[in-house]
């Protein structure tokens, strides 16, 4: 697609600054450099001023709320030449949790550190990545996949010693075997299958009432990108699929994730679900696809704004998909 990277989470050019992670000296002398800044995570969430348009709040690295971040920051790259730093909050605790909607699918809390301004605020990323600029949309995206990989692989795989942050986050590494580990990303198919004037839609348990969205899978090993469209969509609806391209990608930080989003044409049309698969599948035409994105269908919410789904579902309907 000639626009693919206009999707969320892609296209800003973040200098990564991958040439001097192993350089101890350049990432200390970022860390005194006054123009560097932090950016906050808590438990996945991000600091944002929310009002719109919405920003990722970017701190001095000497502001007195970094006194609660635990391990050490992680360089997620440069902008304009000045450091950019991920800092983990997680220890900090709220005078007050909702258990009930912190890690909800859609989490509408939101949470304010006493030694930062009442208008920044710690919000879900599902929540909010469609109001940030393509260059916080990034930064953020890289902060939540490097933080949760590292609050989820502090231990050795292959001996179970405790490894040890390098690479200015970038790497792991174990005192005990020596081995060295890396920031893993997860290939995940996602599937926009057309049959004439329709796409194949399904849903997962659990989501909300009316959600229906592409169908995706994640790639095995030795598996092609085309092999893994047929394989998941024959599982999930037992529909058969020809002709498979790819379209675009996506970062997806939930927590580790690459969309990769393709176009497959089925050559059957009779749904079968797998119920541990999905609960649901049916064919949505155009005509009902446009009803679906305007808010008028009476059974089918459109796909959630700023996910691959709804951009390659937003540029099937367009025409678009060259």
């Amino acid at each position: 697609m000639k626009h693919a990277e206009t999707v969320t989470f892609g296209g800003s050019g973040l200098d990564r600054a991958g040439e001097v992670r192993g350089d101890r000296e350049a990432v200390a002398a970022f860390k005194t450099d006054s123009a560097a800044r932090a950016i906050l995570f808590w438990r996945g969430k991000i600091l944002v001023e929310p009002a719109r348009p919405a920003s990722l709040v970017r701190l001095p690295l000497d502001h007195p709320a970094l006194q609660d971040a635990s391990g050490d920051a992680v360089l997620l790259g440069l902008e304009d030449g000045e450091a950019r730093f991920a800092f983990d909050l997680s220890a900090w605790t709220p005078e007050y949790i909702d258990p009930q909607q912190l890690g909800s699918f859609l989490d509408p809390s939101e949470q304010r550190h006493p030694q930062l301004p009442q208008d920044f605020a710690f919000l879900e990323m599902r929540r909010v990545m469609t109001w940030l600029s393509p260059r916080d949309a990034e930064l953020a995206a890289t902060g939540k996949a490097l933080l949760s990989w590292h609050e989820n692989h502090g231990y050795c795989a292959r001996c179970g010693f405790e490894t040890v942050m390098n690479e200015a986050g970038w790497q792991r590494n174990c005192p005990a075997c020596h081995a060295s580990h890396f920031p893993r990303t997860d290939p995940v198919v996602i599937m926009l299958i057309t049959n004439g004037n329709s796409v194949l839609m399904g849903r997962s348990p659990g989501w909300p009432a009316g959600m229906f969205s592409l169908l995706a899978g994640f790639v095995e090993p030795g598996e092609t990108l085309e092999a893994a469209v047929r394989r998941e969509v024959f599982e999930e609806a037992g529909i058969e699929v020809g002709e498979v391209s790819y379209l675009a990608s996506q970062p997806w930080p939930f927590p580790a994730s690459l969309m990769l989003g393709c176009a497959g044409i089925a050559t059957s049309r009779d749904i079968t679900i797998d119920p541990k698969e999905i609960e649901a599948a049916m064919w949505v035409s155009k005509e009902e696809m446009m009803e679906v994105f305007a808010g008028q269908h009476p059974t089918i919410l459109p796909a959630r704004k700023g996910a691959i789904a709804h951009f390659l579902l937003e540029n099937w309907l367009a025409d678009t998909l060259d």
